[in-house]
């Protein structure tokens, strides 16, 4: 198993822990690959519905590891990068819960909100701090924070990079809820169990179209959304799930 993003499944949730505490889960290019490597390993599994990320130690994640990173060639950083990490989390389609412990800045704010849910511990603070070396989020962070939080409030956080409460950040309808520090991984299981009692496949289309609400045009999103809801409707799932509403029983997902 990798050792830099290591992970357990509890039923059919999998909650996968980035694991370099020491560094406060900085992202170096050995966990982009670990990375990498447990997601197809998750996506893979038939028994995962839902997946959980979180971080060892005292943060979620700190963001790039900036002693590897300043040592980077250029041409290496653009040809890969950690590019290989967004993409697979990019095309992964079961559901990804973001639970934020501590310390979720730079990369680690944009592999959040590269999730579909997130939640945070009360501890936590988030943030775009990259100005402050002199560069710029380049995972997201001038992209999915504005489409989040508005155009002014992310400016605000692009080019201060001040950080901000996990109360503060469900103010601005960054996280959608904020626990106890010890109730945070708790709250994420029981909203992965809620999520797990579906069916796979009509979850894996709802995370499609809403996703493709941020990427298209209103139209272009209602037609995604009308052919997602068509192909719900004829699929095994679909049909049980309503035979099951008049039978007025649970329905048995085939997915």
């Amino acid at each position: 198993m990798p050792n830099t993003v290591i992970y357990e499944i509890m039923d059919n949730i999998a909650i996968v822990r980035l694991n370099r505490p020491d560094k406060l889960n900085a992202l170096n290019m050995e966990m982009v690959w670990d990375f990498v490597n447990v997601f197809n390993e998750l996506e893979n599994n038939k028994n995962v519905k839902v997946v959980i990320i979180t971080g060892n130690g005292r943060a979620f994640c700190a963001g790039a590891d900036v002693n590897e990173m300043a040592n980077m060639k250029v041409e290496d950083v653009v040809r890969v990068g950690h590019a290989p990490m967004w993409e697979r989390l990019r095309t992964f389609r079961k559901p990804v819960i973001a639970a934020l412990n501590g310390l979720t800045v730079g990369g680690g704010l944009e592999l959040a909100m590269a999730c579909d849910i997130i939640i945070a511990a009360e501890s936590a603070m988030l943030g775009q701090p990259e100005i402050n070396l002199g560069i710029i989020p380049g995972a997201g962070g001038t992209q999915r924070l504005t489409r989040t939080v508005g155009k002014y409030k992310g400016m605000e956080m692009v080019l201060t990079g001040r950080l901000i409460s996990a109360w503060e950040a469900y103010r601005r309808g960054l996280v959608i809820k904020v626990v106890p520090d010890e109730a945070l991984l708790d709250e994420a299981i029981r909203l992965a169990k809620e999520i797990a009692t579906k069916s796979l496949f009509a979850v894996e289309l709802g995370k499609e179209a809403v996703n493709k609400a941020l990427d298209t045009t209103l139209q272009q999103g209602l037609d995604i959304e009308r052919r997602n809801f068509y192909v719900a409707l004829i699929s095994e799932d679909g049909k049980e799930g309503m035979k099951a509403f008049i039978e007025k029983r649970k329905p048995n997902w085939k997915t």
